[in-house]
């Protein structure tokens, strides 16, 4: 079963206000069949796939993409040139997803690289990283891949209006902890399976 294809899914319909009766209809195919792809229990063929990148209006590419990928074990990582704040968060994340693989960075150069070799399905960034940019990092990070989900992590919050002009998932003012991470593993903009250790 492919949860992360299945969730991803639901959430871009409902982004486009479709019922899954709705969905089916401009795919021409059942609405149970829309209804098997959302709960896992089928994964769409190519062709398939095709018809719903037009109907939703997403690349083609990231749906087959999700359809391919291993949700086992996703990459998460952190970046804050503070050493202290970014040991904290390592050890909120882990706590919070346990079956994650979580890295930290202090420097945006390493995390890049970091990410042209491995698929990152979560990036917490700061966004005062010493004389760079996370705000840049995040622009670079999506372009690596645009299904990286971003979620920016500051101790000011007038960044945020910066923050949503670009494609992050989310917003957290530090410190960070168990229950802002919770809030935002439900609202990325691609979601994955994730393992969350209750309070």
């Amino acid at each position: 079963m492919n949860t992360l294809f299945a969730r991803t899914l639901r959430k871009l319909r409902e982004e486009k206000g479709l019922s899954q009766k709705q969905l089916g209809q401009q795919m021409f195919v059942n609405h149970s069949t829309v209804a098997r792809w959302e709960n896992a229990s089928r994964l769409p063929d190519a062709a398939m796939i095709c018809r719903l990148a037009k109907c939703l209006s997403v690349d083609v590419n990231e749906l087959f993409q999700l359809a391919a990928q291993s949700e086992e074990n996703p990459n998460v990582i952190i970046v804050d040139d503070n050493k202290v704040i970014l040991s904290d968060c390592l050890a909120v994340m882990g706590e919070v997803m346990p079956n994650a693989e979580i890295t930290g960075f202090i420097w945006p150069m390493e995390a890049i690289e970091y990410a042209r070799n491995n698929r990152i399905a979560l990036a917490v960034l700061d966004i005062e990283l010493g004389t760079a940019s996370g705000l840049d990092l995040c622009n670079t990070l999506l372009e690596i891949n645009s299904s990286t989900n971003i979620v920016f992590l500051t101790a000011y919050a007038d960044y945020s209006l910066d923050a949503w002009k670009t494609n992050a998932s989310g917003f957290m003012l530090k410190p960070l902890t168990a229950e802002n991470v919770r809030e935002q593993l439900q609202k990325l903009r691609y979601p994955f399976l994730w393992e969350v250790k209750d309070k």
